[in-house]
């Protein structure tokens, strides 16, 4: 079993490409995972470790989270590597929902970049402790003061900085911890060997300012050391350490340490961050509700073998002996013949095998206990299914899941593949909750939609390579939303009598725009009825027939957002008045109400960040405006100029080739969904009369 005291579970996330599968590599390097060190587009061709899909290899980009296990020290430590490209953002949101603590990632030389605010609005999201490591120092144009003032300035971050670089860009040799003033170079072919000296010549009065800083900064999570930074007394290595934990489990304070993973340099000293200032299992408080019939109580889990057992599957993977199920222990024990029970659909599961994961190696295990990750073969489950012994029926929360905001109408070449394509389309929406599939029941066609091109690009090659099924793909088509803007009241009776009993249903209220919902939340029902107008029983029937007028909008046929049904008044009939009457009412009854509602069509807007040279600056932003794009601002990067603007997904589609040409292939983009927002007239006009022509 675990020594909780000396585990850590955390996960590696950033901005793409900052760095973080390199720093992952050398972690298992000197971790003594592996002995050969493979970079990300290695010359042999192996890839990183982590990186274990071929295409993975092949694109240079992380596309699944992988988990590991090393022994750092005295310490065990679980890691999760996470993508950083937004396509593939619901991997950082599972990953971020089942650990302890993170290290952030930032590129020495691009500092605080687009994805690297959506990753810390994830850690924020899940309560997640983390460390900063400023990557590349050896890179051209790095500033590790710089990157650390983004870190307060556009994080909001509370940054202490523990390490600063001896040199930077191709002078980078080292780095000095502040809190010993101890020089450390790294020597050997892949840095393995540590040497401490003293602080190398004219660094002197920089340790010294930043030292100070750095007591500044944790005095305020400690009476004794704040009492000491007043008087100006010397305060030790070991005290800061234990108020600069104090303020990180606090979520207050975030170390900062800085290197060059990719030149062997500054790696050991982040492990040894890691130990001591992210918490162990027993540090962390997880929540679960308890259900007791149609009860619900919400407990807190004690990270404890002895107590009753709960579990979260975060993840789902097809391997090579069937479906390979990650699951994060929060209480009790899980043992190889043990029964154990899916909270969401009561089922009894058999543990047969329990693996402890290296990657896509693994090995076996006869037990885990509370704190692990592990994984389990032949369990069948969906993402977020929590799993529990006989004595407590735990629900462990549920991660967010972001809106799909792109969707391809797909089917196979070959109809003799249909079977595989069917197989092929089951197991990736049961492995990826933002892959979702359906049937358009007026055109027939399969429908996959997703977080952008590339998530359903990569899924539409894995049917090729995995599955051997070819794929006719259509024309991309955004997830267009519609909405209302006025308030309206509506009156609606559903009469029908065909011979026997009949169907009789009245419906009456307001309809009006939602306004100040929870993220995440577009429908509120108002029940206002008084005096039985409508029976008890039929209230939820009205509840489900708005819901299901919202399926399908009334303008262009995208599912309604953000309205609120205020249900005040109505009429039943004793014989004629059924749960299917008031249920047909009320649909029909919202559509009508839609229609005069001035209702509006709403699109994705995307954050979109250009990173290009200065000189093709205006013709940038010139490419971006012609794309009904508004510019946000624009920054000043050593001769380079980064610039953000919200474009409507509609109108990205080809960029890339546009910004290359325009640019002579020297800018790049990154885009990220923003905002639903409403469309232009014009826009509206001609996607009505596209929708009317499909009608036809």
């Amino acid at each position: 079993m675990l020594d909780l005291d000396n585990t850590r579970n955390i996960g590696i996330s950033a901005h793409i490409d900052s760095g973080k599968t390199t720093l992952t590599e050398r972690i298992l390097f000197y971790t003594g995972v592996i002995h050969k060190i493979e970079e990300v587009k290695g010359k042999s061709g192996a890839g990183a470790t982590m990186d274990s899909m071929e295409l993975e290899r092949e694109r240079g980009i992380t596309i699944q989270s992988a988990a590991t296990h090393v022994q750092w020290k005295e310490t065990r430590i679980n890691i999760i590597d996470t993508p950083g490209h937004v396509d593939f953002t619901i991997e950082v949101e599972r990953a971020l929902s089942v650990l302890d603590g993170a290290i952030l990632v930032l590129c020495g030389t691009s500092g605080v970049q687009s994805q690297s605010i959506t990753v810390d609005r994830q850690m924020r999201r899940y309560n997640v402790p983390r460390v900063a490591f400023i990557n590349k120092m050896d890179r051209a144009g790095a500033d590790a003061y710089r990157v650390t003032d983004q870190l307060r300035d556009k994080l909001k971050h509370k940054p202490a900085i523990i390490t600063i670089p001896i040199g930077e860009e191709d002078e980078h040799r080292g780095v000095i911890d502040l809190r010993t003033r101890r020089a450390f170079y790294f020597d050997g072919d892949n840095g393995e060997n540590i040497r401490e000296e003293d602080i190398p010549e004219g660094f002197e009065e920089k340790v010294e300012e930043y030292r100070a800083k750095l007591v500044e900064a944790v005095a305020d999570y400690d009476d004794d050391v704040m009492t000491k930074f007043i008087e100006g007394e010397e305060v030790s290595a070991d005290e800061i350490n234990a108020a600069a934990r104090k303020g990180t489990l606090a979520l207050d304070l975030t170390p900062v340490f800085c290197g060059s993973a990719y030149k062997n340099k500054g790696v050991q000293i982040l492990l040894d961050g890691v130990v001591q200032f992210l918490p162990n299992p027993k540090e962390v408080t997880n929540k679960s509700f308890v259900i007791d019939g149609k009860d619900e109580t919400e407990v807190d889990l004690e990270t404890r073998n002895d107590a009753p057992m709960c579990a979260l599957a975060f993840k789902l993977e097809d391997g090579r002996y069937g479906q390979l199920t990650y699951l994060r222990l929060y209480q009790g024990t899980v043992k190889k013949g043990d029964t154990i029970f899916n909270g969401r659909t009561n089922h009894k599961v058999k543990v047969g095998r329990l693996v402890r994961m290296h990657s896509n190696d693994m090995e076996d295990i006869d037990e885990a206990g509370a704190g692990d990750i592990v994984a389990l073969f032949g369990v069948e489950c969906a993402a977020g299914d929590t799993f529990h012994g006989p004595e407590v029926h735990y629900s462990l929360r549920s991660m967010y899941v972001p809106d799909a905001v792109i969707e391809y109408a797909i089917e196979p070449k070959d109809k003799t593949t249909l079977n595989n394509f069917s197989k092929a389309l089951n197991r990736f929406a049961k492995e990826d909750p933002t892959f979702r599939v359906h049937r358009d029941e007026e055109s027939g066609e399969t429908i996959i939609r997703g977080m952008g091109e590339l998530h359903l690009d990569v899924y539409i090659e894995r049917m090729r390579r995995e599955y051997g099924v070819d794929i006719d793909v259509g024309e991309p088509q955004v997830a267009y939303r519609e909405t209302i803007t006025k308030e309206i009241a509506y009156n609606y009776t559903h009469k029908k009598q065909t011979g026997g009993s009949g169907q009789y249903a009245r419906v009456a209220g307001t309809m009006r725009p939602l306004v100040d919902a929870e993220a995440g939340v577009h429908y509120r029902f108002v029940d206002k009825i008084v005096g039985g107008k409508i029976p008890r029983e039929y209230i939820s029937s009205c509840d489900a027939g708005f819901k299901q007028g919202m399926v399908r909008g009334t303008v262009i046929g995208f599912p309604v957002v953000d309205v609120e049904m205020e249900l005040s008044d109505g009429a039943a009939h004793a014989v004629d008045s059924s749960d299917m009457a008031f249920q047909l009412c009320a649909r029909t009854a919202f559509k009508e109400a839609m229609r005069s509602a001035k209702p509006v069509v709403l699109e994705p807007i995307m954050k979109v960040e250009a990173e290009t040279p200065e000189e093709f600056q205006g013709a940038v932003q010139t490419t971006l405006i012609r794309r009904r794009g508004m510019i946000l601002g624009s920054e000043t990067r050593l001769g380079g100029c980064v610039i953000e603007a919200h474009v409507p997904l509609s109108e990205m589609f080809g960029y890339s080739t546009e910004l290359r040409s325009a640019t002579q292939g020297k800018a790049e983009y990154s885009m990220e969904f923003a905002k639903y927002g409403e469309v232009p007239a014009s826009v509206q006009a001609e996607l009505i009369l596209k929708y009317k022509d499909r009608q036809k």
